[in-house]
C-alpha cells in the first residue's frame, strides 16, 4: 500500500526502479497491455453496456486511500424504520469485458493486479480500471447494486442485487473520514458507518470471527524518496471492512443455497497447532484461559507490547490455506472461512480480483431468476487454480518490492545496532527467526549464537543489506 510522507529520510526511487524491473522479469509481469487488449478496451471504455435501472438518485461516496484510482466500491448507508439499508455499489466489470475477448483472456493470465510502492501491474487497462469503469466521483457509472437490509442489532435480513447506474458524490480517504469522525463534523452517512461498522463487529465476536491486528508494513512515497513504515489500521477501515464483508456474505449465502457459485475458503486450524499456540502464550508469559476460544483471545492482544506482538504473528500459522472452492450441484467438502467463521464468497474488488467478477454475475442470474450465464460456468472448474497462482504471485511481488526497499533503505549502515524485538522463533532451528525493528519499519531474519528469545526486546546488529539480491539479515548483538 501506497501512502504519502512527511519525514525526509527515505532512499531515491530511482536506485530502486531497476531492482523492481528484475523482480517484475523474475515473475514474467509487466505493467503494459497487448496492443490487442488496449485496443479493446478503448473501445469498451467509449461504449459500455449501460442497464436501464438508474439509481444516480442515491448520493454514494467512496473512502479509499487518498492515490488510488481503481475504485471498486461506493456506498450509500441510511436507515429503515428500527434497523439500516445498505446500498454497495460495485464497478460492473462485464459492462466492459465480453468473455472470451482480448481484455478477458489477458484478465485470466494475471488473475489480480499487484501492487508495491509506485509500481501497479494491473488486472485490467487503466482505461478501464482506473477511468471508465472506476466509480469516480461525478461520473455515471454501470454497478452490480447490492441491497442488504439489517435489523436494529446489525444482522441482515435479506440481500439482492442487480445491474444499475450509479454515481458517487465524493471520493474519500480513510484519514479524512476518521479526522472528521472524531471531531464530530461527519454526515450522517458517516456516523451511520461507524454504527453499523460496530454493530457488525460485535455479531463477528459472537459468531467467533478472528481479527489479527498487526501493524500494516508499508512503503511511503514522497516524490522521489521510499521509505518503509509501521501503521495501525484507523477504527474507520474497519468499520468499511465490515461493509464488504457483509456483501460477501450475502453473496455467499445466495449461491451456496441455489448450489452454484464460488467461495473463498480457509481449512479450520488443526488442534495441534492451537495446542502449540498454547504453548507459547505460556513461554512469553500471557494468559490464554483453556476456555477462551481462539478469536475472542486474538481480541485481547495489544501489538505494541513487545510480547503480544509475537504472539500475534504467532496466531497467524492457524489463518494459512485459504483458496478458493467452486461448485455446480452440490456443495464442496469446505466451504467455510474459519477466521470469518461463516461461509463468504469475494465480490466487492472486480477491478482488482478476477473471480469477483464471475461471483458478481452469478449472484446477479440468481437474484434476477435468470439462469446462470454459460460463460460463468464454463469458467468455474478453472478458477481455483488461477486464483492460487495469482495469488502467490501477487504475494511475491508485494514482498519482493518490500525486501527490495529494506535492503536499499538499509545498505548505508551495515554494521550498525538497531533496536527490536524477536516476533518470530523457527521451531527446528531456535537459533534462526525474526526481528522487527523500532526504525526503520523492517521486518527481517535474524540469528544467534544462543535461541532467540522470543517476544523479547533485543539489539542487533546489521550484516547484509543488499539491494541486488534484495537479502537483509541481523545478528544478535
Amino acid at each position: 500500500m501506497i501512502r504519502v510522507a512527511q519525514a525526509d529520510d527515505g532512499v531515491a526511487a530511482q536506485t530502486l526502479r531497476d531492482g523492481i524491473h528484475q523482480l517484475q522479469q523474475e515473475l514474467d509481469v509487466t505493467a503494459g497491455f497487448p496492443p490487442e487488449v488496449e485496443a479493446a478496451a478503448a473501445a469498451a471504455a467509449r461504449s459500455p453496456r449501460l442497464p436501464n435501472l438508474d439509481r444516480t438518485d442515491l448520493p454514494f461516496i467512496t473512502i479509499d486511500p487518498p492515490t488510488s484510482m481503481d475504485l471498486d466500491q461506493a456506498m450509500h448507508l441510511a436507515r429503515h424504520g428500527d434497523g439500516y439499508t445498505v446500498h454497495y455499489a460495485i464497478a460492473d466489470v462485464a459492462a466492459f469485458v465480453s468473455p472470451g475477448g482480448p481484455i478477458d483472456v489477458e484478465a485470466h493470465k494475471r488473475g489480480e493486479s499487484l501492487y508495491g510502492a509506485d509500481s501497479l501491474i494491473p488486472l485490467h487497462p487503466k482505461v478501464i480500471s482506473e477511468d471508465a469503469a472506476s466509480l469516480l466521483p461525478g461520473e455515471v457509472r454501470p454497478a452490480l447494486l447490492w441491497t442488504i437490509e439489517l435489523d436494529a442489532d446489525g444482522e441482515g435480513i435479506s440481500a439482492h442485487v442487480e445491474r444499475a447506474r450509479v454515481r458517487s458524490t465524493a471520493k474519500l480517504d480513510y484519514a479524512g473520514v476518521q479526522q472528521q469522525l472524531d471531531d464530530g463534523t461527519a454526515s450522517e452517512m458517516l456516523q451511520l458507518l461507524r454504527e453499523i461498522g460496530q454493530l457488525r463487529q460485535h455479531i463477528e465476536a459472537k459468531r467467533g470471527g478472528v481479527n489479527l491486528t498487526l501493524p500494516d508494513q508499508e512503503i511511503e512515497v514522497t516524490g522521489d524518496q521510499w521509505r518503509l513504515a509501521f501503521r495501525s489500521q484507523l477504527p474507520v477501515e474497519e468499520w468499511n471492512a465490515q461493509i464488504s464483508l457483509l456483501t460477501g456474505f450475502g453473496a455467499a449465502s445466495l449461491m451456496v443455497y441455489a448450489r452454484v457459485g464460488v467461495l473463498r475458503t480457509l481449512p479450520p486450524p488443526d488442534p495441534h497447532d492451537v495446542q502449540r499456540l498454547h504453548r507459547t502464550a505460556t513461554a512469553l508469559g500471557i494468559d490464554w484461559p483453556a476456555e477462551m476460544l481462539y478469536g475472542d483471545f486474538i481480541r485481547t492482544l495489544d501489538p505494541t507490547n513487545s510480547k503480544h506482538a509475537a504472539m500475534t504473528v504467532a496466531c497467524t500459522r492457524l489463518l494459512r490455506g485459504s483458496g478458493y472452492a467452486t461448485f455446480d450441484g452440490e456443495l464442496p467438502e469446505l466451504s467455510e472461512h474459519a477466521a470469518l467463521a461463516s461461509e463468504y464468497a469475494h465480490v466487492t474488488a472486480p477491478l482488482r480480483r478476477l473471480v469477483d467478477r464471475y461471483a458478481g454475475e452469478i449472484c446477479v442470474a440468481l437474484c434476477a431468476d435468470q439462469p446462470v450465464p454459460d460463460w460463468v460456468h464454463h469458467a468455474l472448474p478453472n478458477l481455483p487454480d488461477e486464483m492460487r497462482s495469482s495469488g502467490r504471485r501477487a504475494a511475491t511481488y508485494e514482498r519482493g518490492v518490500t525486501d527490495l526497499v529494506e535492503a536499499g533503505v538499509l545498505a548505508p549502515h551495515v554494521g550498525k545496532t538497531f533496536e527490536g524485538v524477536i516476533v518470530e522463533v523457527d521451531e527446528k532451528a531456535g537459533t534462526r527467526g525474526s526481528v522487527t525493528l523500532r526504525e526503520p519499519a523492517v521486518e527481517a531474519g535474524v540469528s544467534g549464537e544462543e535461541p532467540l528469545p522470543l517476544g523479547t526486546d533485543v539489539t542487533v546488529t546489521l550484516v547484509t543489506a543488499d539491494v541486488a539480491t534484495r537479502k537483509v539479515a541481523f545478528r544478535l548483538a
